[in-house]
């Protein structure tokens, strides 16, 4: 069975945080919060977006970055996050399949991924280019 996540509601956030709700709906208006909404529509905040929160929170407070920047900083960090589970799923790719690459190459698996920075310096040191 699936535990419900708990949520928190706009007044509860607000006091938490020392935020009037008119500023949680206005990080909500401009995109960089998406809270749920109960049957009755009421907005519901997960753990979620009270971390995404804090750092929208440490930005405009402490660094005194506007919500454009703010904007784009948490749009960069979301994508940076999706390259990485991208990176570790080809990673893990390699790892599944480096006997048949070793096998393709000729190789011992562990000669089979050298790094791209390694094969260079090799490439060019066949080619008599130092």
């Amino acid at each position: 069975m699936k535990r419900k996540e708990r949520t928190y509601t706009i007044s509860a956030v607000a006091a938490q945080y020392d935020v009037h709700p008119q500023t949680l709906r206005l990080y909500e208006r401009e995109g960089l919060l998406k809270p749920s909404r109960s049957r009755g529509n009421t907005r519901l905040y997960t753990d979620a977006d009270l971390e995404r929160l804090e750092l929208i929170l440490s930005l405009t407070r402490e660094l005194g970055v506007n919500l454009a920047g703010v904007a784009i900083i948490l749009d960069m960090r979301e994508k940076m996050e999706q390259m990485r589970r991208e990176f570790e799923r080809f990673f893990e790719y390699l790892q599944t399949h480096i006997h048949e690459f070793a096998q393709h190459a000729g190789k011992e698996p562990s000669d089979a991924l050298v790094p791209i920075s390694r094969a260079a310096v090799i490439r060019r040191h066949e080619d008599g280019q130092q």
